[in-house]
């Protein structure tokens, strides 16, 4: 075995993706599969979780290491039951990668939707955080089984986002929950980090950013890209080096508690 295989490879590590049919989720995947890793994506629709590992299979050709699951999120005993498939069927579960949330539109503060705001909360916060590590990290603690947990943060986890304001709430303290869940779960042994994506493009902002009919940028992704050193969006792929460095124990098993921003410059961006 290479010294990068021995630092990186990930044979006999299975992971269970939250949101696992969006385009993030996926790159992610895909990184993990390379590296010689098993994943289950989780998602609240089959269809979704499915045609996610056709696209997966098709990309690494490592469909007996992936397992597409309808999982809620929100609901301790459905993540209980696919944290036991996946057991069971991946012949384990050392990762989990809270990748589901996402945003509906922007407004005015005084024109915001209660109910919405909450919505919103509830998706990225309580499915996207509080519910799978809850359940993964109890059953982890209840093993003796020394996981490793990679949240969804965001820009908006640094600065808030004119215009959406749940999301910023709920990313805002996907940063403040990986601090604080990383100094419970150090003594069994579990690291928790996140990864903060600048902008990418997803199913949830691509009408934000991009004109639908002209496939221009609207003034919103003018605006990311003006404050982006890079001057472009970034491509999912542009995530897996930081994510297989955080997931290796050979790499990363001194790091926990921190999140790393992957941006092209945008958290540097000044005048």
């Amino acid at each position: 075995m290479s010294y990068l295989e021995e630092m990186f490879g990930l044979a006999g590590i299975s992971t269970a993706i939250t949101g696992g049919g969006g385009i993030i989720a996926g790159a992610l995947a895909e990184a993990l599969l390379k590296a010689g890793g098993s994943v289950s994506l989780w998602d609240i629709s089959q269809r979704d979780a499915e045609a996610a590992a056709a696209r997966l299979t098709d990309a690494t050709g490592a469909g007996a290491r992936i397992m597409p699951l309808a999982v809620d999120t929100t609901d301790e005993a459905s993540v209980r039951a696919a944290a036991e498939k996946t057991e069971q069927r991946l012949g384990g579960l050392h990762v989990l990668i809270n990748c589901a949330g996402g945003n509906r539109g922007q407004t005015r503060f005084l024109d915001l939707n209660v109910k919405q705001f909450e919505d919103i909360l509830r998706l990225n916060l309580v499915a996207g955080l509080v519910v799978p590590t809850k359940v993964v990290a109890a059953r982890w603690i209840q093993n003796k089984i020394k996981g490793c947990i990679i949240n969804m943060a965001s820009m908006a986890s640094y600065i808030p986002l004119s215009g959406i304001w749940a999301y910023d709430a709920a990313k805002s303290a996907v940063k403040n929950l990986t601090m604080a869940t990383a100094k419970e779960f150090a003594p069994h042994g579990i690291r928790v980090n996140a990864l903060a994506p600048g902008f990418f493009i997803g199913k949830q902002n691509k009408a934000l950013l991009i004109d639908e009919k002209t496939g221009d940028l609207t003034e919103r992704g003018r605006k990311v890209i003006s404050h982006t050193p890079y001057g472009r969006f970034g491509d999912a792929s542009e995530l897996a080096g930081a994510l297989l460095f955080l997931v290796s124990n050979a790499a990363a098993g001194f790091v926990t508690g921190v999140t790393v921003p992957v941006d092209g410059g945008y958290l540097v961006d000044n005048i």
